[in-house]
């Protein structure tokens, strides 16, 4: 495992937990529904205002978000048969299981989140106040298909399925990531975090995923 990579991980990490100490903290007003305080609320009433709703666009993202599971569906199924085949969960490819972990951590982020509000959305949902922070389908989007795209060059002989897997991967978490902003259903600075929080999380993965594989070849 190379120290850099380790060093680059560990300081994405800190700038993502720093950015949402921020967010809960700095410039906090009460500019949500039902009286929901928000931080760097000028910059994010300035944006929500310029942006505005767009229903339909948050529709959009719901069903893309489902594509992107699906794309982790697959990749659990192939740990699934790979168990069946090989009857031992240490014999399942070593990129499976570090992909695994990496979506049981995603998936503790989003639990976390969902049980400590940073922020609340700033439209209701089928009458309901919602937790913001960070957008939960920008951070599933860019995991998951950010992920994607690391571990395809590890699993994947054929160049072609790999190729194309890539490209569905990148066109879902570009569209779902613009299509989340552009939507109005998140404050700007819960979109951010997303990003950042995933950034963080998927150098740490394909950290590991390296060291994985270097251990391997020898």
């Amino acid at each position: 495992m190379k120290k850099k990579n380790v060093i680059i991980s560990v300081i994405l990490m800190l700038v993502a937990i720093a950015y949402t100490l921020l967010v809960k903290n700095v410039d906090v007003q009460v500019i949500g529904p039902n009286g929901s305080s928000v931080g760097f609320a000028t910059i994010n009433k300035t944006i929500s205002n310029l942006i505005g709703v767009h229903m339909s666009l948050y529709k959009l993202t719901e069903y893309l978000g489902y594509l992107a599971l699906l794309v982790a569906f697959n990749y659990s199924l192939l740990g699934i048969i790979e168990l069946y085949e090989r009857k031992s969960i240490l014999k399942i490819d070593k990129e499976i299981l570090v992909l695994g972990v990496f979506y049981i951590i995603v998936i503790g982020i989003y639990i976390f989140f969902e049980k400590v509000v940073i922020n609340y959305r700033p439209v209701l949902i089928d009458g309901v106040l919602e937790a913001s922070y960070p957008s939960s389908h920008t951070l599933l989007a860019l995991c998951i298909c950010g992920s994607s795209l690391i571990v395809n060059k590890y699993l994947f002989k054929d160049k072609k399925i790999a190729k194309y897997g890539n490209i569905i991967s990148t066109i879902l978490m570009i569209s779902i990531l613009l299509g989340r902003l552009i939507s109005g259903v998140h404050w700007f600075s819960d979109i951010i975090g997303g990003v950042l929080i995933s950034f963080a999380l998927l150098k740490t993965f394909k950290t590991v995923l390296e060291y994985t594989n270097e251990k391997k070849a020898y």
